[in-house]
């Protein structure tokens, strides 16, 4: 990386951390997220290598950041908008690299995952290259201004944080020192608040120069060649790829895999006769059919998750493939589908009895997610690709992401409930009757407008809790600090907002 360019990426990063803390400090989620993602993938490829074009196959990276961050403006969901926050943001780093001219899609899974920790560990240290390559040329002269002054901005941004550490320190340890201190500024001065501001936007600016640094200088420190130019996903197939050591004979293999399978298929009888059969739970094991039915489905949906990583591993060290392991694998594959049914089955009984959460949704996310998972795992295996795994899970995982945004869970989960609320006959026998206004209480902005619509039709009893709820909703969105400034603009919130402002 050459000086001028190192230092537009120095400037890039601290700019960044500036206006990340002006648009994030006491402001709730919103366009200010958006607005952070564009700001760095911008300035990544304004910073990026000359002379080096991005991969078409690494154009859907940025569009993903973009669309998830999007997002998060849009619902009003905060668990939501931290996971399209999070995944955004590792899609922008993978831009980034895509930026550099190192292709990242038509890499395997491994090498991915490898390029991932070299790209993390650069967000975290790279602000040091960054800032060696910043500095003058050994010999150069150095008498202009610029030359002189230089040197003196790059070390106060190594010390700056630094000295607001030890400021920080003294001030809380010593009330004398932290008086003296505002005495000498002549104005009465939150320190803390500054302090805390300050380290923010440092941390920002180190972590996203640390970013751009790769989009400027790439990863051949990290010695990942680009692979030849290729015009197709299969291309990949030919370029070198981190594996894992296929130390594991295929005998051991067939040992690991039979005993799952027959721990499995032991476990799967049992829900054949009992659950989907409809054998007497109460001899069996004391318990009614609807409480033998309503439990298990978080242990369930975790073993499927264990199978499948079996799986992954077995793939990654068994050293070559026979008919006898490749059917005790696609066994395994067959009877964890099963177990997933088996969770499905019982989430949606446990749906009937007691209605829908947000973390009910989410699980039934996981296990449609983990379904189609399964599908391809069994596809995969069957024609000798499990190499092309993760960018199966990888597109799977974004469809799961999207697809929740689209439903938006808080609106869902509230319309459900308010349906049960309104018709009893969707209730099982033995479930609950009635709303709970305490957890509608804490459901998202995006539930809101689905409550206030609904309040004519709700019973009385209903109704009265539900108005309750929905005024105290409109006292916090009213006077929160953090709703009320520009950043934080949010489209679920204003819909909450106007449907709450319809109340009399």
């Amino acid at each position: 990386m050459d000086r001028t360019l190192a230092r537009r990426t120095l400037a890039a990063g601290l700019a960044i951390g500036v206006v990340a803390e002006l648009l994030l400090d006491r402001s709730a989620y919103g366009v200010n997220v958006p607005i952070l993602i564009g700001l760095i993938l911008g300035a990544g490829w304004l910073v990026r290598r000359r002379g080096v074009a991005l991969d078409p196959l690494d154009a859907w990276l940025p569009v993903t950041s973009v669309v998830l961050a999007v997002f998060v403006a849009v619902r009003g969901d905060p668990l939501l908008a931290l996971l399209n926050s999070a995944v955004a943001l590792a899609f922008a780093g993978a831009s980034l690299v895509a930026m550099s001219g190192t292709p990242v899609t038509r890499r395997s899974a491994s090498m991915v995952t490898m390029m991932a920790v070299l790209a993390t560990v650069a967000a975290s240290v790279g602000v040091v290259s960054v800032i060696r390559a910043a500095r003058p040329v050994t010999g150069a002269r150095t008498r202009s201004l610029p030359g002189r002054l230089a040197p003196i901005g790059r070390g106060l941004f190594l010390a700056v944080p630094l000295a607001v550490i030890f400021v920080t320190l003294f001030s809380s340890a010593d009330p004398i020192f932290r008086q003296g201190l505002e005495d000498l500024l002549g104005w009465q001065v939150n320190l803390d608040d500054l302090v805390t501001r300050i380290l923010f936007a440092l941390a920002v600016a180190w972590f996203v120069t640390g970013m751009l640094g790769t989009a400027a200088a790439g990863m051949q420190n990290a010695q990942i060649a680009p692979p030849e130019p290729a015009r197709s996903l299969g291309a990949a197939a030919r370029t070198p790829a981190l594996a894992l050591t296929a130390s594991l004979g295929v005998a051991e293999a067939l040992v690991v895999l039979v005993v799952v399978d027959l721990v499995v298929g032991l476990f799967v009888g049992l829900q054949v006769a009992y659950l989907f059969g409809g054998q007497d739970t109460l001899v069996a094991a004391g318990l009614t059919y609807s409480n033998y039915a309503r439990r298990g489905f978080f242990e369930l949906v975790a073993a499927t998750g264990l199978a499948g990583l079996i799986v992954v591993v077995l793939e990654g060290v068994v050293a070559h493939r026979s008919r006898s392991y490749l059917a005790a694998l696609i066994v395994l594959l067959g009877l964890t589908g099963v177990v997933l049914v088996s969770a499905a089955l019982r989430l949606r009984l446990y749906q009937d009895a007691y209605g829908w959460t947000e973390l009910r949704l989410y699980i039934l996310t996981t296990i449609v997610t983990m379904g189609a998972a399964l599908i391809l795992m069994t596809a995969l295996a069957g024609l000798g690709r499990m190499r092309w795994l993760g960018h199966g899970l990888a597109g799977i995982g974004v469809v799961a992401l999207i697809g929740l945004n689209l439903v938006a869970p808080g609106a869902y989960v509230a319309a459900r409930n308010v349906e049960r609320a309104i018709d009893p006959s969707l209730i099982a026998p033995g479930g609950e009757t009635r709303l709970d206004p305490e957890y509608l209480g804490v459901l998202p902005d995006d539930a809101i407008p689905v409550l206030v619509e609904a309040l004519p039709r709700l019973p009385e009893f209903d109704r009265r809790a539900v108005i309750r709820l929905l005024l105290e909703r409109r006292d916090a969105l009213k006077t929160d600090p953090a709703f009320a400034g520009p950043a934080s603009w949010n489209l679920g919130r204003e819909r909450a907002r106007a449907a709450l402002d319809s109340l009399r």
